[in-house]
């Protein structure tokens, strides 16, 4: 390689690792809560080994305890908020060194939010503290801290912190000001999540589910709404609980069209409207993903319909459609 490309070489290296720097700098004040992790003396931190949120609700760490694995007797993860625990117990994995490593895998649940029946932790939306607590042979209990991982910098093709799909409540690994792990619990707002649609060849049948509704789900309609215009076309959603299923309103929405329109799907209740879409999902990029056929469909007075129910960049639900026209017709 000659001199030029070695010195090219080298000073791309270097602007790349000023940039992934700049990243992980950034990613940390994103990350970084204005707390404290203790409000009276500061507990000493284990290094975690993992420590993350999985698929929204499913919390999994492993701490390293550096004492002697002899004499413990129980240990558990303590979760703390104002004065209100949730703790969750550990595993006692026996390193070779003569030391533990601690592991917990817990759902997570929302105390408004998710079902009374369900297990794990119930927390509601705000900082809980993350303390590791082990008992000995003689009964004492030691505290500890757990230090905050470093964050992933990386852009890849799921979110690092999706909500529950359970809830629709967000579990997210924060930290503290003095750098010790925190869980930020934020509760979900109203929303209209789109569980799954059904294509036929005389309609399309959607599936949804209501999440921190308002109001009674009785008092919810359904609609279309015509971008670019205040039109709208009514379904008739059946309820069954907190979920919903109606049909898309495919032959008033094409009636009198003889261009290609775009429908967005929606529940109103008063003003309020709630626009279908697929939140529930670590999917960065729903459109890209969950790729749908454009589909012929004929309605109930015969007319024929090119129809695309698909997902917008943004994970909303939309329909277009337009009519099928004879030469004749055309011309």
């Amino acid at each position: 390689m000659s001199e030029a490309l070695l010195s090219h070489a080298v000073a791309a290296v270097k602007r790349a690792r000023r940039t992934a720097g700049r990243v992980r700098r950034r990613v940390e004040q994103i990350n970084t809560v204005p707390a404290l992790s203790a409000r009276a003396r500061p507990l000493p931190a284990l290094r975690p080994a993992h420590l993350s949120v999985l698929s929204g609700r499913t919390l999994n760490v492993a701490v390293a305890w550096p004492r002697a694995a002899a004499g413990v007797t129980a240990a558990r993860l303590v979760l703390e908020r104002r004065g209100r625990q949730q703790s969750v117990p550990l595993e006692q994995e026996p390193q070779p060194d003569g030391t533990l490593l601690l592991t917990a895998t817990a759902p997570l649940r929302h105390t408004r939010y998710d079902d009374a029946g369900l297990s794990g932790p119930r927390l509601d939306g705000g900082l809980w503290r993350m303390t590791v607590a082990v008992t000995d042979a003689r009964g004492r209990t030691t505290r500890c801290g757990i230090a905050s991982p470093d964050a992933p910098a990386g852009d890849g093709p799921t979110l690092p912190s999706p909500p529950s799909t359970t809830s629709g409540a967000t579990f997210r690994p924060v930290r503290s000001v003095d750098g010790h792990a925190m869980l930020k619990v934020t509760g979900p707002r109203e929303h209209a999540e789109l569980l799954g649609f059904d294509l036929h060849w005389d309609r399309v049948t959607v599936h949804g589910r209501l999440l921190a509704a308002a109001g009674p789900a009785a008092e919810y309609t359904a609609e279309a709404v015509r971008r670019g215009s205040a039109t709208a076309v009514p379904a008739t959603p059946v309820w069954d609980g907190d979920r919903f299923t109606f049909d898309v309103p495919l032959a008033a929405m094409a009636r009198g069209a003889r261009a290609q329109r775009m429908w967005d799907v929606q529940l109103r209740r008063g003003r309020t409207r709630l626009k279908l879409a697929r939140r529930l999902t670590d999917v960065r990029r729903p459109k890209k993903v969950f790729r749908t056929p454009f589909r012929t469909i004929a309605t109930e007075d015969g007319t024929l319909l090119r129809v695309h129910a698909h997902l917008s960049a943004a994970g909303t639900f939309a329909v277009s459609c337009a009519p099928f026209t004879t030469s004749e017709e055309t011309a």
